[in-house]
Parts: C-alpha cells; structure tokens; sequence
C-alpha cells in the first residue's frame, strides 16, 4: 500500500510509516532493512522455523543465545517465524503483505516462484504499490545466474583479492564482508530511488541488487586503471595504485597510515618533518614522480617517522591539513572520544552495536529495540493483520 501523510506522521524517522517484510537472511539483506528500521520504517523480520542462521555464527553469544553477528544486523525489528514451503505460511505472509510498502528477499533465485510468490505474476498483480527487492550472488539469468554467492567467493572472482594482500601474502580477502556490506546500501539505494518513483506514480517496481555487480563496482581505480594502460593491477599491501605516498608506516611506538594526494600537503608534511632535502629532491617534485620512487620515498619517510610518537605526529599533521591516523585495533576505535562524540557505539538494554551513520536534520534516525528473539513478535504481529 502506497505511503500517505497520515502513515508518516504517527511515527519518528524519515521513514516513518513504512512497513517493509524482511525475508532476508545473513548480512546484506538484513543490514539494508536495519538502517530502513533506524530511521523510522516498521521491519517485520520473517525467519523460517529453524531461524536465521546468522544466530548460530558464534561465539559470542548474546543472553538469549543469539551470536552478535546477527545482533549486529537486525535491531529494531519485529520478529516472527513462517514456513513459505506450505501454504500456511504463504497465507500469512500475504496478509502481512495487505500492509507493506516494501519485500526484501535474498533467496536462491527461483525460490520465491517455486513458492508461488513471485512478484511479476502474483505479488504485483495484487500489491501494485508493493517495492520487491530481491538480493542475490548473481542474478537470476546469465552464464551464473541463479548461482549461490557468498562475499568471500565474490571478492576472489570478482579481483578484489587479487589487488588486496602483501607480494609475501599472496591474493588475500579484505578482513570485513565488504561486497555484503555495498549490495546492502545498493539495495537501500534502490528502495528509496524506487520509493521517489512510486511518490510520483503510484507504482512499485522490482529492485535487484547482486554481489556479483556489487564486487566489481568496487574495483576504483584498478579497473579504470587496466582499461587506459592494459597493466593488470597487483598486489600492493596498503599502497595505492596511484597516489605516494599513501600506505602505513612505522613510527616510534606504532603504525599509522600516512595519505598524502597533493603535492601541497606533500609540502606541508615536508615542513612538519623539517625535511627541505625532501621537499626539493625532483624525484619527489610531483605525484607521478613519487610514483616512480616510491621504494626510495618510503625509505626517507620511515626513517624520518623513527623518532616521532604517532600521537604526536598526527596531531601536528593533522593540524596542518595532512591527513594521517593511527593504525588502531577494533577496541582504540570504539575508544575514541570522537566515536562517543559521534555516537557510533550504541548501547541499551543489553544491547550493544554500532551507531547510525546517515545523519538528518529533521528526522534524525536512531538505534531501535533490541533484535528480535525467534518468532518473538508473533502473536503481536499476527493481531494487527487484516
């Protein structure tokens, strides 16, 4: 059912008054409708019998034996079970349908067909308001079409390892799901591109979001790269391709990451470090230049760094327009004062997890109830249908 004014204003968000059924499961599907759920939208999470097995991947554990990986992706939600495999389940799903604005699924594709739920010939033709958003490794067509995708296996078939890792490492997976995590905001992206649309026509529409297209679209600069120069990108641990120097270095007590894009803030460091040899050697003069000396480069900045402690180098860089920071663990980022100045370390009753990233003004979005137990909000939910 199409949003309205009256739906918008009982609530709190941007989002307020939208009702989006959450089939989804793992990480990118639920991400997405967790930061629909943060800012205001009604999530109804719906888990088969045997629940998302996200709440297995552990530890740790939460109290109510849930892994934090799947706290981590599902606040704000209610929860309930339903077996789409009989028509039980199907029937109820439809009368949670008779209020929705949005679907998101990531199945297999042809699942929700087999089911008898697919959009073009029974969900449309019944909720022609209705925004289904499926996810999937490849599609539903093509060489890999209905093809199961995981992140990892998408970040070695799609060159993202190739280019990530050390010479002495080999091709090494990026140490965060990075390729669920951009299909979820794609997928977002699509929803509220398909929510305008839908303000002016009335209308919803298939939104497809895949890991596969997801991968590659991450491959900025290399993939522009080889197209202009036919080299095949390689492995350059945490250097860029076409910046220098931009890569981590060791300094007294630590490692920090030094990103210099400008020969102006390449002077400026020069200044800091009381290194005029530097600022005036033609090897350095200019970005290509450094490119080409980047050993030599390294070389004379490390030895210069030996003696500074990070903090101190970062604050006196940093203050000059030269961005460099800490090479911090996990715990150091969440220690921050500027995380607790930004709020991105949430916590309430027992619940703990990251802050909301997208700030608005007027309808600032916020962390909600605690994620769903299985089938948690069953009875609940089960009342308000029509």
């Amino acid at each position: 059912m199409p949003n309205t004014p009256e739906r918008s204003a009982n609530g709190r968000g941007a989002l307020a008054g939208l009702r989006v059924i959450d089939l989804s499961r793992v990480l990118a599907g639920p991400l997405c409708t967790q930061m629909l759920a943060d800012h205001g939208a009604d999530v109804i999470k719906v888990e088969p019998p045997s629940g998302d097995e996200t709440r297995t991947l552990g530890p740790p554990f939460n109290d109510d034996g849930d892994a934090a990986y799947f706290t981590a992706v599902n606040r704000g939600k209610r929860g309930i079970a339903l077996n789409l495999a009989v028509p039980q389940g199907r029937e109820t799903l439809m009368h949670l349908l008779e209020g929705a604005d949005v679907l998101v699924e990531n199945f297999i594709p042809g699942t929700m067909q087999r089911w008898g739920l697919d959009f073009e010939d029974e969900l449309r033709p019944r909720f022609p308001g209705l925004i289904y958003c499926s996810i999937s490794g490849f599609g539903a067509d093509g060489p890999l079409g209905g093809l199961p995708g995981y992140d990892a296996v998408l970040q070695a078939m799609c060159g993202l390892m190739s280019i990530n890792g050390e010479p002495s490492s080999g091709p090494t997976r990026m140490g965060i799901p990075i390729v669920d995590h951009l299909t979820g905001y794609t997928a977002l992206t699509g929803i509220l591109l398909a929510l305008h649309h839908r303000d002016r026509t009335g209308l919803g529409q298939r939104v497809e979001a895949t890991l596969f297209d997801s991968a590659l679209s991450l491959l900025v600069p290399h993939a522009a790269n080889w197209m202009h120069s036919d080299q095949v990108p390689g492995l350059l641990g945490s250097a860029h391709p076409n910046i220098a120097p931009y890569d981590k270095f060791h300094c007294q007590d630590g490692l920090v990451f030094l990103g210099i894009v400008n020969d102006r803030q390449f002077a400026k460091f020069c200044a800091v470090m009381e290194l005029p040899a530097l600022a005036s050697d033609p090897r350095f003069a200019v970005n290509a230049a450094r490119l080409e000396h980047r050993d030599a480069l390294r070389q004379q900045i490390e030895a210069a760094l030996s003696g500074w402690k990070r903090e101190t180098l970062c604050s006196a860089l940093m203050h000059v327009g030269v961005p460099v920071g800490p090479v911090h663990t996990v715990p150091e980022a969440f220690a921050q004062a500027h995380a607790s100045h930004r709020a991105m370390s949430v916590s309430s009753d027992g619940y703990r997890g990251i802050g909301v990233p997208v700030r608005l003004s007027r309808t600032p979005g916020r962390p909600g109830r605690p994620p769903p137990r299985l089938d948690q909000h069953a009875q609940e939910l089960l009342g308000e249908a029509p």
